[in-house]
């Protein structure tokens, strides 16, 4: 039988995460995982395949990661693709928004801030793979991979939870996080109820190579059908670094039936339709790889905590991916908690770890924020897609909303702030 401060269940990016904060605090934890630990060799395997999904890290994401020493691992491995701009525009309309400064402007002698990094999940994964496997983090860190958790029994407030695992494993835990994704296992067994919104759309995501370069800007297409995001990928074959900046990650949303009958069509088909519907922005297409679909979904715990448990990422909460803030939203909730163990922790001499009223903070500072977030983007979903955001009422406003902010440069340098998360 295991003892630790803290059990964490699913090793994703925002439970590694967190098992790394704590380590590096000299908090004893496990971090639990499904899936079997990959090697080195496992790992060379699926980093030398290019990632059709992307994640749209913010400064704050970024900072984070720094703080448990796998951005640096993430820079060396030049896997990652910054971009220092953010187009928004609707094709029907005259409303476009352009964050940051553009980095190919002549006149502009200023090196072009960085807004963020798009990063294939397996990238970051590794990242934090490798951190998890040091010397300075190993002493507090258990690491069980390839076990699912079985049973979890609550044995009351002083003793936390014990947690039995495949092979029999007991671990018995002051403070249970659930970081196991949206259907979570922890979230079920706690009782812990869930609202969702359907909104009857499908994404289709792939990876393309474009006739113009990205231009290190993430532009993303307003389209009555739902929005398409062109995110820029980072340069990974020689043939890449010497011809840069072409390559995009793709996220398109369409109404369901829509999306799944495209699905079907040759890759070349969906290519052509793909490069038409953003209007060659960034002109036609000339490869296309890793063609994939999944529903799009809006849910949040009913609550992000119960006496010896929290919730944290996608098991507390999901929102529609329009604006990429998906994985940031869970790593804000690793940031806020982390530090509200720590704070408790220190002020209560050493005594008190995981307390109710520590946990009820958590969630009062985090499950406003991502309601809010989440909200905000099923709007911002409902005001360009579906009939009646294509009623000619609607449509005015909208552009001329979109075209008044845009020529608001402090409320742009805001919205670009509130974006980076810092």
């Amino acid at each position: 039988m295991k003892n630790n401060h803290t059990l964490i269940i699913g090793s994703g990016i925002v439970g590694a995460t967190l098992a790394l904060k704590l380590a590096q605090a000299k908090m004893p934890v496990t971090l639990i995982d499904a899936r079997p630990a990959r090697d080195a060799l496992a790992w060379q395997g699926v980093l030398s395949k290019r990632d059709a999904r992307v994640y749209a890290l913010s400064l704050a994401s970024i900072n984070l990661l720094k703080d448990v020493g796998a951005w640096q691992k993430i820079v060396s491995s030049e896997r990652k693709a910054d971009y220092s701009q953010m187009q928004v525009w609707q094709l029907n309309g005259m409303g476009e928004l352009l964050f940051g400064e553009s980095s190919d402007d002549p006149s502009n002698s200023v090196v072009p801030q960085m807004l963020g990094s798009m990063v294939e999940p397996a990238v970051i994964e590794h990242a934090l793979w490798q951190r998890l496997c040091e010397d300075d983090v190993s002493d507090y860190l258990t690491i069980i991979a390839g076990q699912k958790v079985t049973n979890m029994d609550w044995l009351g407030t002083a003793l936390g939870y014990r947690v039995t695992v495949d092979d029999g494993t007991v671990i018995d835990a002051q403070l249970l996080v659930g970081a196991d994704g949206r259907g979570s296992f922890v979230r079920k067994q706690a009782a812990i109820g869930l609202d969702t919104l359907d909104y009857n759309q499908t994404a289709i995501c792939c990876a393309i190579h474009t006739e113009k370069p990205h231009q290190a800007t993430a532009r993303q297409a307003m389209l009555p059908t739902g929005t398409l995001a062109l995110l820029p990928l980072a340069d990974i074959t020689d043939d890449d670094k010497a011809n840069p900046q072409h390559w995009q990650s793709i996220v398109w949303t369409l109404p369901r039936n829509q999306a799944l009958a495209l699905i079907e069509e040759d890759a070349r088909v969906i290519a052509d339709k793909l490069a038409a519907a953003c209007h060659y922005e960034l002109g036609a297409i000339s490869q296309i790889e890793s063609i994939a679909s999944f529903p799009l979904t809006a849910q949040q715990a009913k609550s992000y905590v119960a006496d010896n448990l929290v919730l944290i990422g996608d098991a507390a909460h999901g929102v529609h991916p329009l604006a990429g803030q998906g994985l940031n939203l869970g790593m804000l909730d690793v940031q806020v908690l982390s530090e509200q163990l720590a704070h408790d922790f220190t002020r209560s001499g050493g005594t008190i770890w995981g307390s109710n009223q520590t946990l009820r903070r958590y969630e009062r500072l985090r499950r406003p924020h991502n309601s809010l977030m989440m909200h905000s983007f099923s709007a911002l979903n409902w005001l360009f897609a579906g009939s009646l955001a294509q009623l000619r009422p609607v449509q005015q406003i909208r552009s001329e909303g979109m075209y008044r902010v845009g020529k608001m440069k402090p409320l742009m340098r805001l919205f670009a702030k509130q974006a980076s998360g810092v």
